[in-house]
């Protein structure tokens, strides 16, 4: 299976249809040049004169958020859609970084040597390994570095009918788009994985990376899944037999000194 075609495929035609969402609201965010959430803001704090790779950068907003606060981003996506339009983005916002089509893993083959990197919110579930990726992120820090994501809980996953834990095959299945204007697009082959925390963080870990902190929230910063409820703004959340469920995670690790 070319999961790669795939979810190429998939996620150009997302792209399209996020671009004009209300969900993604592009005119406010060139207004603002901000889409960062509180708890990627709180983590990486001061980001002003540091290198910053972004993983998985969809159409590019996080990037130049990034950007904005003075990092000097380089951000990779699998989309050829979602890049040209990062790029598009970039020039209206006036905010520069240097947006790179390319799958994660083969990007990060080669050894680079960033102050930062960042991943965020659904973007693991299309690895199909997890050990490789995190090799990767290592491959891409100087020593000192420091990496950060915030990612969705798999444990909603579980609730949600699919696997807790990693199978070596991925869940191909049907999926349209999440954001409000979803009405009458055509649904997308998509291939997906699990990865189970205590997957991650071991793969971290095996990639030589310092654990300094590891985080659980029971609210999401977006309105992105079934019978959400929103508690205050910006906070997200969902019951299961009356009680809130983790809905997302954040591990923050650094790169020794050799």
């Amino acid at each position: 299976m070319d999961y790669l075609a795939i979810n190429k495929k998939a996620w150009d035609a997302k792209t399209k249809v996020h671009v004009k969402s209300q969900f993604y609201d592009i005119p406010s965010f060139v207004k603002s040049k901000n889409s960062l959430n509180p708890i990627e803001l709180d983590a990486l704090s001061d980001v002003a004169g540091k290198s910053l790779l972004h993983l998985q950068c969809h159409f590019g907003m996080d990037s130049l958020s990034w950007a904005h606060l003075g990092a000097t981003v380089t951000a990779v996506d699998l989309s050829p859609v979602a890049i040209e339009q990062a790029m598009a983005l970039s020039k209206q916002c006036k905010v520069p970084a240097d947006f790179i089509c390319d799958d994660v893993i083969h990007y990060m083959q080669q050894g680079r040597a960033f102050d930062v990197v960042f991943t965020s919110y659904g973007a693991i579930c299309w690895l199909p390994d997890i050990s490789i990726w995190a090799q990767g992120v290592s491959r891409q820090l100087k020593a000192g570095g420091t990496f950060f994501m915030a990612e969705f809980h798999p444990i909603y996953d579980l609730i949600a009918g699919y696997s807790y834990f990693h199978k070596s095959e991925p869940d191909v299945e049907e999926e349209g788009v999440y954001t409000e204007n979803s009405e009458n697009q055509e649904k997308q082959t998509i291939a997906v994985w699990s990865h189970p925390i205590s997957d991650v963080i071991t793969a971290l870990i095996d990639a030589g990376l310092t654990i300094q902190s590891f985080n659980e929230y029971d609210f999401s910063p977006y309105d992105c899944f079934e019978n959400m409820l929103e508690r205050k703004p910006g906070e997200y959340i969902a019951k299961h037999q009356g009680k809130n469920v983790p809905l997302v995670y954040g591990i923050k690790a650094i790169k020794p000194h050799a």
